[in-house]
């Protein structure tokens, strides 16, 4: 098979989305906020949303997505961003909306407007990238850091009895009445690849069904702020993270 055969359209296993530009991504190498772009972006392309998607970010890593995605945008105030999404999708119900969004931002500064817009049942999808630190700002103690894990501000280690237990967001709305879907996925194998994919492609159809709020958990690494390869992220990830922040959908109505 020659080079000119590889490259035939008939012969094209995968591409790039088409909603991604050419932006040279600043993330830190093995960091899991890209592989979460492209799923998105292969999502609104699939769907046909591609001029009828409005994505909000906020503060912290996930804010650069706007870099990256060919869509509209608008940017929000640290943890506010469901709140601007719920504004928007009241404005324009035809929209898709979702919000992108760190464990530090939506679980601290943005904790009343995550629980409320979920539990008003807005029909906007969340996107949360958990991974248990702040990845931007220098490594420090997230709401979701595990128990016992060191960061720049825990350097002993997160003490329950000094700092409190770690907030599992996607429990909390679970329980919530305006909740359609929530669900917890990652993104470190082709198969949790693929899980994930489905999970946002299920949350974007309830936002537009009107069926009510969608929250889509990522377990997610930083092998930047847990000071590990991105191989060694993984590993922890999953021997770690994972017991604490079980996998699966936790609320499908």
């Amino acid at each position: 098979m020659t080079k000119e055969d590889i490259i035939k359209p008939e012969n094209l296993v995968y591409k790039k989305p088409t909603l991604m530009n050419d932006n040279p991504m600043h993330y830190c190498p093995g960091c899991s906020h890209g592989v979460v772009h492209k799923l998105i972006a292969e999502v609104i392309e699939e769907m046909g949303m591609e001029d009828k998607t409005v994505g909000i970010s906020p503060v912290g890593c996930a804010v650069f997505i706007y870099n990256y995605l060919d869509i509209d945008w608008q940017e929000a105030a640290h943890g506010r961003a469901p709140a601007l999404a719920t504004a928007i999708k009241r404005l324009w119900p035809d929209r898709l909306v979702f919000t992108y969004q760190g464990d530090g931002d939506l679980a601290c500064i943005g904790t009343a407007e995550t629980i409320h817009a979920l539990n008003r049942g807005e029909n906007i999808t969340i996107i949360f990238i958990n991974n248990a630190i702040y990845g931007m700002t220098g490594g420090q103690m997230a709401p979701t850091t595990l128990v016992g894990m060191k960061t720049s501000t825990s350097p002993y280690g997160r003490d329950v009895h000094l700092h409190g237990y770690p907030l599992k967001m996607a429990d909390i709305a679970a329980q919530l009445e305006g909740t359609a879907y929530v669900t917890r996925q990652s993104v470190q194998t082709v198969g949790a690849i693929r899980k994930a994919k489905k999970a946002i492609r299920k949350a974007f159809e309830n936002s537009m069904a009107g069926k009510g709020s969608n929250l889509v958990e990522i377990v997610s690494t930083c092998n930047s702020g847990w000071k590990q390869t991105p191989a060694q992220s993984n590993k922890w990830m999953e021997e770690h993270m994972f017991p604490f922040y079980p996998l699966g959908d936790l609320k499908d109505k």
